[in-house]
């Protein structure tokens, strides 16, 4: 029996390889994946070529590169070199949160607000995950001394942004230069935090971070007319709006910011 009978196509384990599929053998070793936002076919095991195609074909389409791993970029060896322990890639959206509700308070309001939290994070984590095929990059609870922890810091072509998630709770959200209001609820100072992050996410990484806003599943978002420097964004429309925002980052440039902001000791002096 050819020892590539039985290959399994399967989606790479967490957000860092999104994109990725691998064919393995029986056991579980890798023969190839398939790059599907690259198009192209990294063959490990050159011999059983044919094989590995007849398992991948389901799969493919338009045209597609076949050849061995790419050599790794400076980006990729950082990223190889990287500690397990000081990689952010692997957090989950609220990561920090699915802690707190484990061992956090008792209490049953300050459950709710936590629960609350964690469903917006995890919405909208999703959708910025899910821009990974058009080269961005996000990362989730990222450490930041003293301010607590950045909910999702997005890295890719129209540049790196500094998300603050809100909940909206299926009421009226206001906007201000200072503060943002959801329903009757008191004034939270979520625009102030946001550019403070900004700024020290600036400093860390050097090179530039936009403030921003995700505001998950309100009835309606206001937002002032004096806001001009904070990127606003709701689950529905952030997918577009940052596709088709002006690219200022080239994929290199994209590759190098996101592993050295995946590296926890970027934040560390930040």
């Amino acid at each position: 029996m050819s020892p590539l009978k039985g290959l399994k196509v399967l989606p790479s384990a967490g957000r860092a390889g999104r994109g990725r599929l691998y064919v393995n053998l029986p056991d579980g070793q890798a023969v190839a994946w398939y790059d599907r936002q690259a198009k192209r076919i990294s063959v490990l095991a050159d011999d059983h070529r044919e094989a590995i195609l007849a398992a991948l074909r389901p799969y493919l389409s338009g045209t597609v590169s076949i050849g061995p791993p790419p050599v790794p970029t400076a980006a990729d060896l950082r990223r190889l070199a990287l500690p397990p322990d000081a990689d952010l890639a692997p957090n989950r959206p609220g990561e920090t949160l699915l802690g707190e509700l484990e061992h956090g308070p008792a209490g049953t309001r300050a459950r709710h607000r936590l629960r609350q939290d964690l469903v917006a994070q995890q919405r909208m984590g999703d959708v910025l995950d899910a821009l990974e095929p058009d080269g961005w990059h996000t990362l989730h609870c990222v450490p930041l001394p003293g301010l607590g922890r950045i909910d999702h810091l997005l890295i890719g072509p129209a540049g790196i942004f500094c998300v603050r998630t809100v909940p909206g709770r299926r009421q009226r959200a206001s906007i201000g230069d200072l503060l943002l209001t959801v329903g009757r609820a008191e004034p939270r100072p979520d625009p102030r935090w946001t550019r403070r992050a900004a700024a020290r996410a600036t400093r860390a990484l050097a090179a530039q971070v936009t403030p921003a806003l995700a505001v998950v599943e309100a009835s309606r978002v206001d937002v002032a007319p004096t806001v001009r420097d904070i990127q606003i964004l709701h689950p529905l429309t952030a997918h577009p709006t940052l596709k088709n925002a002006p690219t200022t980052l080239k994929p290199p440039e994209v590759e190098t910011l996101f592993a050295a902001a995946r590296d926890t000791r970027t934040w560390l002096g930040a």
